[in-house]
């Protein structure tokens, strides 16, 4: 696998759980871990969770109604963006768009609490549509 700028890994686009399984494998350092622990996080908060990687990015979705979320590695922090991040409560931090929102996980400071409230939230709305 190749990494490419900020340590992001190169994976093919392709559906399912292996490519994700695949992108994490190959997350540099801490950033496996967090993509571990989102991964988990994810399929226990959405129960048949759609899968795939897009652009170098695991999406998340449901069937018939989306992507509501995706993360990416950066040399710094793995963001994590919800499409449709302006109807969640609280907002994520991140984002000046109309519609999507992010936030941005160091080192030791993903709050899963948080995350898995979002992540619910996300899941049940109409999701993005490429």
């Amino acid at each position: 696998m190749k990494l490419l700028t900020g340590g992001n890994p190169q994976i093919a686009k392709a559906d399912g759980d292996a490519p994700v399984r695949a992108y994490i494998a190959v997350m540099p350092g801490w950033k496996r871990d967090v993509g571990r622990r989102l991964d988990a996080l994810i399929v226990r908060s959405v129960p048949g969770v759609r899968k795939a990687v897009r652009w170098n990015s695991p999406f998340y979705g449901v069937e018939g109604q989306g992507w509501f979320l995706g993360f990416h590695v950066f040399t710094h922090c793995v963001k994590v963006a919800f499409f449709r991040g302006t109807s969640l409560r609280p907002v994520p931090p991140g984002g000046t768009g109309k519609d999507a929102r992010w936030i941005d996980i160091h080192e030791d400071d993903l709050d899963e609490a948080q995350m898995a409230t979002w992540i619910r939230q996300a899941a049940a709305l109409p999701g993005w549509v490429p």
